[in-house]
């Protein structure tokens, strides 16, 4: 298996145009969880014209419902949430400046349609391994909507938070590259 490659938020669309489908990538830095509820109240927020809980430029959205977090530990299990939930708001949100999005799971052509426009990176996160991935977070804190409990948007402080580039900014699907040797012609 291929080195991965580190990266360090803010994650920029110049970083996020160098990587490719099927690489392995460890994030440091800062990540915002949001899931669907959060996505709602941003969409209906910007609808209304109001302001976001958070600046979305040049950032990496985890698509998340962590469990309650033990004592002494920043968060619990942090495992992905299936990503296909936030499809409705993802373009919507694209548009804020967002360049990175880590989930599980397939996504819409309208989604990937406007990662391409905007330059947008799509990471999964290995579903079943959330205990595992928790151990990368070292600091999770509450920054909007905070009567969505688990679905609040979060900023969180990662070391090499691992994820793999499972569609690019050019729209290269991993899974379907992934599965293609299998398929019969």
């Amino acid at each position: 298996m291929a080195e991965s490659i580190r990266i360090t938020t803010p994650f920029t669309e110049e970083m996020s145009r160098k990587l490719k489908a099927g690489d392995s990538v460890l994030i440091t830095g800062t990540i915002i969880s949001a899931r669907d509820a959060a996505h709602k109240a941003m969409t209906e927020a910007l609808a209304k014209g109001e302001p976001l809980p958070v600046d979305w430029h040049d950032q990496i959205v985890y698509y998340l419902g962590p469990t309650p977090a033990k004592p002494g530990d920043p968060i619990g299990s942090a495992g992905p949430t299936t990503s296909g939930r936030m499809d409705a708001y993802t373009p919507t949100m694209l548009e804020q400046g967002i360049k990175g999005m880590v989930g599980k799971g397939s996504r819409s052509a309208a989604v990937v349609e406007s990662m391409k426009k905007n330059g947008v990176t799509y990471f999964a996160a290995v579903g079943g391994a959330a205990a595992l991935i928790a151990k990368s977070v070292k600091k999770y804190e509450v920054v909007g909507y905070p009567e969505l409990g688990p679905e609040a948007v979060a900023k969180l402080t990662v070391e090499d938070f691992p994820c793999i580039v499972v569609i690019d900014s050019e729209g290269n699907n991993f899974y379907e590259m992934g599965q293609k040797p299998y398929r019969k012609l």
